[in-house]
């Protein structure tokens, strides 16, 4: 009986441990460059998104880890682990590839329909998951992701303000968020029909067992 109680919790226990791993290190580094910054001083924007600009390009993979103050950093750090781990969690099959897809694309996205300043900071990457979360569980509508998804509301539900100018001299970048965004939705439609579904109910494989067996039964046999 222990062993039986083992042997089901050790997979639970390597999952979760691997769906720390790319959060952890990510978060690690983006601690880092925040003391760094703070202890000498530095100003790190111009790693940061410059959009329509040459030297913005670089920030398309740096800008994530650049915060402009330890109050920047830690909103985004917390929203940032708990979003990101629960895609490792939840969608380990393809995580890695729906994490670069919105990686990437809020970037290019934000390069080229950004206003003209530095954005920097992780919330693109949180505004992209949780806007996969939520799309990708109600589409898939397999109940454990649908519950993510209803949990993302909770947690995240009045970040859809963020998305839109609703003041002069904003200081964060709602571009950013807008098209980090539209990267989780354009993503929970690209992955829809890869990684964890909704199992099939019983009388749905009772059908298809029923169409196969007729399908055979009123197939021409061939003659020897």
């Amino acid at each position: 009986m222990f062993k039986f109680v083992g042997s089901h919790q050790k997979p639970e226990k390597r999952r979760f441990i691997h769906s720390l791993v790319l959060p952890v290190l990510m978060l690690v580094v983006m601690f880092s460059v925040r003391l760094l910054a703070w202890l000498e001083n530095w100003d790190l924007a111009f790693l940061g998104v410059k959009p329509l600009a040459p030297e913005g390009l670089p920030g398309i993979l740096f800008s994530p880890f650049i915060h402009s103050g330890w109050q920047h950093f830690f909103n985004n750090a917390v929203s940032f682990m708990i979003l990101s781990v629960t895609l490792f969690y939840f969608y380990r099959q393809i995580a890695y590839r729906v994490f670069a897809v919105i990686y990437v694309l809020a970037g290019v996205w934000l390069w080229f329909g950004g206003r003209d300043a530095w954005h920097i900071g992780a919330s693109g990457l949180v505004y992209g998951l949780t806007a996969f979360l939520l799309l990708s569980g109600i589409i898939r509508r397999h109940i454990p992701l649908m519950a993510v998804a209803l949990f993302v509301i909770f947690l995240y539900g009045s970040l859809v303000w963020g998305m839109f100018p609703l003041a002069d001299n904003m200081p964060h970048s709602w571009e950013g968020h807008l098209w980090g965004f539209l990267a989780g939705l354009a993503a929970a439609v690209v992955y829809r029909k890869e990684g964890p579904q909704k199992p099939p109910l019983p009388f749905e494989e009772e059908e298809e067992e029923e169409e196969e067996n007729a399908f055979w039964k009123t197939s021409p046999q061939e003659e020897p």
